[in-house]
């Protein structure tokens, strides 16, 4: 379904890349993004050296929306506790969504394999910042090992999130928040 709207062509490519990408994974057709976008291969070439290039401007646009999501509405209020689990209680709430296909970040990584990749390296880097903000407020809560808290609050986020996105796990009980919990508590988190 092509778009309309008065956005220009780049925004509409980018636009269908993130929809068709998120949907249908990201080996989806030059033509097949052309047309959803109402743009012409032509155009796309002339924007973006490549379909990877495009793939990858359409991961890093949507970094900004996507930590904002996870950010704790109130973090001077929060407790490192509170903001590290508000980030699983996110998780939850978006695995309901009918369209929800589990963490775009990690779907593309998992479906490129290829760490050279331009849209792998968006996607590594938004992991990374993940794990960091992790370890900050690990390490502000008085765990006793941060960085491998970190590692494990990211593998706990990352699995739900596969799971949840596969359609094998259901996540509206709690569990990734409570797991996330046994972890915190394990960790000595305040």
């Amino acid at each position: 379904m092509a778009s309309t709207d008065k956005a220009s062509p780049c925004d509409r490519l980018l636009d269908a890349a993130a929809r068709l990408s998120y949907r249908d994974g990201v080996s989806i057709g030059v033509e097949t993004l052309c047309r959803e976008a109402g743009v012409s291969k032509r155009s796309m070439y002339q924007l973006f050296d490549s379909k990877d290039q495009m793939l990858a401007a359409s991961l890093e646009r949507r970094v900004a929306r996507y930590q904002a999501r996870l950010a704790h509405p109130d973090p001077d209020a929060a407790s490192p506790r509170e903001r590290i689990l508000y980030v699983f209680e996110q998780l939850e709430k978006g695995s309901v969504d009918p369209d929800y296909h589990g963490c775009p970040y990690l779907a593309v990584l998992v479906e490129l394999k290829n760490p050279e990749h331009p849209a792998s390296a968006v996607a590594r880097g938004v992991k990374q910042t993940l794990k960091e903000v992790f370890r900050a407020e690990a390490e502000r809560g008085g765990a006793r090992d941060p960085e491998l808290l970190a590692r494990q609050l990211l593998l706990i986020f990352d699995g739900a999130s596969a799971r949840a996105g596969a359609r094998v796990e259901r996540l509206d009980d709690g569990l990734a928040t409570a797991t996330a919990t046994a972890l915190l508590d394990a960790a000595g988190l305040a």
